[in-house]
């Protein structure tokens, strides 16, 4: 007899399967259904990260969280799963570690500035590693546009073209965070269309960096942000119209000038 899902093998069915695979390794058998899954140390130390995480979030930035040895008892954690926790939470910019008396666990604080032109982003306390996605972007950038002016569809064009409407949207509307998540998400469009994946694909995990730690986009500088975003935006426009023609001087000509227009000597550049 056969035994099923629902009917358990009895001792009858038992016998008749061992003298049938006498000599025969059986099949090994599956998990057990109802047998929790172990965890392991890496879904530990990420589930300590996000009870860390939860604890910075409700409290000022600058905020003493504990000591080490506090928080991963707080945790329920060993001393090596808590390590690599920590190891997650730095690499996020969420807390800072001060050694020595009333040392231990703060969380980060924010609020520095990288100037965009003529206004700037507010950034988390992650800046330099911003500044430093930044140039490895604009360095990429000319990469690109030569993968786009050989592979673009028309079908990616009007994709373009979509995006650069969203930013033009969002200039109208006067939001600059639109507008600056609008050409990002142009920009990715970009990326995405070269067929070298590993490019494509560091230029992507760069913006998404400079996103993630990007708060606010507050006005400053003599150009009123309004007129800046507006000539971003046509700058955008012309390119993908460069693009479109297959205009290879014209494109890199104006992603030098995209690149390099309203940078300061003194602050990294972070140009939408």
């Amino acid at each position: 007899m056969t035994p099923t899902p629902d009917r358990p093998a009895d001792a009858t069915d038992v016998g008749a399967a061992t003298r049938a695979g006498a000599g025969r390794p059986g099949p090994r058998p599956g998990p057990r259904p109802d047998k929790t899954p172990r965890q392991t140390t890496s879904g530990r130390a990420e589930r300590a990260a996000q009870r860390v995480t939860e604890l910075v979030e409700s409290v000022p930035p600058g905020s003493r969280l504990g000591t080490k040895e506090e928080l991963r008892t707080l945790c329920e954690v060993s001393v090596g799963t808590f390590n690599e926790a920590l190891r997650l939470l730095q690499a996020r910019g969420l807390v800072t570690v001060k050694p020595g008396p009333g040392g231990g666990l703060f969380s980060a604080e924010q609020s520095p500035m990288v100037r965009l032109g003529h206004s700037v982003l507010a950034l988390d306390a992650r800046t330099n590693d911003v500044a430093d996605a930044v140039r490895i972007r604009d360095a990429l950038d000319p990469l690109l546009i030569e993968d786009a002016l050989w592979h673009a569809s028309p079908a990616d064009i009007a994709g373009l073209r979509r995006h650069v409407t969203a930013m033009e949207d969002a200039a109208t509307a006067a939001d600059p965070v639109a507008f600056v998540h609008a050409n990002w998400s142009l920009h990715a469009a970009i990326a995405a269309i070269s067929p070298n994946v590993l490019l494509s694909s560091l230029y992507t995990n760069l913006l998404d960096l400079i996103e993630s730690h990007t708060l606010s986009v507050p006005p400053t500088g003599d150009q009123p942000l309004g007129e800046y975003i507006a000539d971003r935006h046509e700058l955008h426009r012309a390119l993908v119209d460069a693009l479109d023609r297959r205009d290879r001087e014209e494109a890199l000509r104006l992603i030098q000038e995209h690149n390099t227009s309203g940078s300061s000597t003194e602050e990294p550049a972070v140009h939408p």
